[in-house]
């Protein structure tokens, strides 16, 4: 308010609060007119409240309280409390200040208790209110100018006073601020301490905090202060997007079987499954480089085989390995402790899919026609769920996630049919199917299966090739997308950001569609020989090509921000939010040279593939960072690995190299 409001709005307060009134009434006077109690008496008891709330063990309090007893309860020689009328406004602010939203009602029953209380004493308690009639304290009139004072200093402070923390409870302000953002929260917690206190209340920062997508499975007790936690990892995320656009990190080759060929690769979380055609299988956990579960032994009927049969497919989750051999065997390990397989069996023709759940501990595998899905049950024991045989051989096969471990679903291509694969139903049901255009590409997210379908002769006159996809919930069509010429060769929809597909197709194009719409959102020209593997999220494409490129593109702009090339085809993508794993793994399993009987040292790298690791949340100087070929030691014996360093002039100059 402007100064000279303030001096008048002051000047009047005081005059009111200094001033007496003309007329004082009698306290406990003999008269037949205070029999009945009276609004002044009412408004005396009032008054006197806010005075008593201050100071309840004083002996002028239970003077007035009795005094209000006389009043109450007999007819004549009853009186009021005070003389003095205080201001209501008075009892209003200091009532504010106390922070007490309803006085009266808060203390009824301690002003009844007090009145019965002193019934005995009346005639000493009238007299004592009598004499404190006519002799005002001056102490009461200079503690109200110190409660103006200070009233008209928060006045100051703010322009309006925050009623809301005063008349709702802690709990309902709670409730109401936790639909603000963070931006609001700031700015209320600018208004008063009371809304400060609301605004940094640490729930309100954990539930923000989880809502964005950080420390999914944390509890508000796992830390101090929420709202640095929120600040950190927004920091921390913003520096890895930095990084992932400017190619900033580490990269660390995954190499295990130097002289074997790499056959498949499999990633999920921290974990990254190879399989070789020396019939190894190497677990690494990029978390624990040094875990022991990384040392995975192959079963009895495979392991004293000669020669070993290749590792034809690998999965890995969170929970277990699975991994295939040419033989039809089939072993499960788990993540956790590695060493001899958990699970074991022995199909008898070779295996054409291999499939896990993405979040359940439930494996589908198929062998020409025939699918079988195993689950564990409570105990850990890993049981067969259910078998079934298809007309035609199986091409490919997806376990849908967030179905649980008690009713699984699989989706299966069998030529040009779609099936279902639902344990509880006796026969698979078909879910797609047209004569003579089969299905190329597979893959299923919680509610929705996505299939690629080649259209051939006449078809081609109506688009190209196509996307369909199906509700699970119903069984129903629910878009058609893509109008390309060449075969679609992969689709990720699992991992894909919400209502959004992305896909790639031989005709050299990543595409991305709007299942909301059905239209594309994006479509760029990647590959010269076709797309073999892609990923997206909500502003980045990476896709690995037949070339052995990998490219990372920025979705919106449509721009490619950086690509790294190895000589084989990219069969395998995988992203989060600081890490990529790519596998460039060679067509060829038996080049020339490297076959099984001969030595490790005529096999050469290049055919060899290689498992790269990519850590966009390191820093950028140190030197993990650098190509593993960057960081000989030069102690290494090892001449068929091509470690070798490069060398800096100072060095060949000096000739102190140890190499020299």
């Amino acid at each position: 308010m402007a100064e000279d409001e303030l001096a008048a709005f002051r000047k009047r307060w005081k005059q009111e609060l200094t001033s007496k009134k003309d007329e004082q009434r009698l306290v406990c006077a003999p008269s037949p007119s205070w029999d009945a109690p009276g609004q002044s008496g009412q408004k005396d008891l009032k008054n006197r409240y806010f005075e008593d709330s201050k100071h309840p063990s004083k002996p002028e309090e239970d003077a007035y309280t009795a005094d209000e007893g006389c009043v109450g309860g007999r007819g004549g020689g009853k009186a009021a409390a005070e003389a003095e009328d205080q201001p209501e406004y008075v009892s209003i602010a200091r009532s504010l200040l106390d922070g007490r939203t309803s006085p009266l009602l808060d203390r009824i029953q301690e002003e009844r208790t007090r009145r019965k209380r002193q019934y005995a004493n009346i005639t000493n308690v009238c007299s004592t209110s009598l004499q404190q009639q006519q002799h005002p304290p001056q102490r009461k009139v200079k503690k109200d100018e110190e409660l103006l004072d200070q009233l008209i200093q928060d006045l100051n402070e703010v322009n309006d006073i925050p009623f809301f923390d005063i008349e709702l409870p802690y709990e309902l302000a709670l409730k109401i601020f936790q639909y603000l953002n963070c931006t609001e929260l700031g700015r209320c917690a600018q208004v008063s301490r009371a809304w400060r206190v609301l605004a940094e209340d640490g729930v309100l920062w954990f539930k923000m905090c989880t809502r964005e997508g950080y420390h999914q499975d944390a509890s508000v007790s796992d830390s101090p202060c929420w709202k640095s936690t929120l600040r950190d990892c927004r920091n921390s995320a913003k520096r890895v997007c930095s990084n992932w656009k400017n190619r900033v990190g580490s990269i660390s080759q995954l190499q295990f079987e130097l002289g074997k060929v790499l056959c498949d690769v499999s990633s999920c979380d921290n974990f990254v499954l190879a399989g070789y055609t020396s019939g190894d299988v190497r677990l690494w956990d990029t978390l624990h480089w040094d875990s022991t579960a990384s040392y995975l032994k192959t079963n009895s009927l495979s392991g004293n085989s000669d020669p070993r049969p290749f590792v034809s497919h690998v999965q890995v989750n969170s929970l277990v390995a699975a991994a295939a051999y040419e033989d039809g065997c089939v072993d499960l390990w788990s993540t956790e402790t590695g060493g001899e397989p958990i699970h074991h069996y022995q199909s008898p023709g070779r295996i054409q899919a291999l499939a896990l759940s993405p979040d359940s501990p439930i494996l589908g595998c198929a062998a020409g026609p025939d699918v079988r899905l195993d689950r564990a049950d409570d105990r850990g024991y890993w049981r067969t769920l259910c078998q079934a045989q298809l007309p035609k051989t199986v091409q490919s096969l997806v376990l849908v996630a967030g179905r649980g471990q008690h009713c699984p679903l699989a989706a299966l291509t069998a030529g040009d049919t779609v099936y279902l694969l639902d344990p509880r139903e006796e026969e698979p049901r078909t879910l797609h199917s047209v004569y003579g255009h089969p299905v190329t590409c597979l893959d299923a997210s919680e509610s929705h299966v996505a299939l690629g379908v080649k259209r051939t002769g006449w078809a081609m006159h109506d688009g190209g090739n196509k996307i369909h996809v199906y509700s699970l919930e119903t069984g129903q069509p629910a878009v058609c997308v893509g109008s390309s010429l060449g075969d679609f060769t992969c689709i990720n929809l699992r991992d894909a950001p919400p209502h959004l597909l992305v896909c790639g197709s031989k005709d050299r194009r990543v595409r991305v569609f709007d299942l909301r719409a059905g239209s594309s959102a994006a479509s760029l020209y990647a590959h010269h020989l076709g797309v073999a593997s892609v990923q997206a999220d909500d502003w980045k494409i990476v896709s690995g090509g037949e070339e052995g490129l990998v490219c990372v593109w920025e979705m919106r702009m449509g721009a490619k921000l950086w690509e790294m090339h190895n000589r084989h085809p990219v069969r395998h993508v995988r992203f989060n939010t600081s890490a990529l794993v790519t596998a460039n793994i060679p067509d060829d399993k038996s080049p020339r040279g490297a076959c099984i009987t001969d030595d490790d040292l005529t096999a050469h790298r290049r055919h060899r593939g290689v498992i790269c690791h990519y850590d966009f949340s390191e820093d950028a100087l140190s030197q993990d960072h650098i190509l593993p070929i960057c960081r000989s030691d030069y102690t290494e014996s090892y001449g068929y690995n091509y470690n070798i360093g490069l060398a800096v002039p100072y060095d060949r100059l000096s000739g102190s190299h140890p190499s020299h």
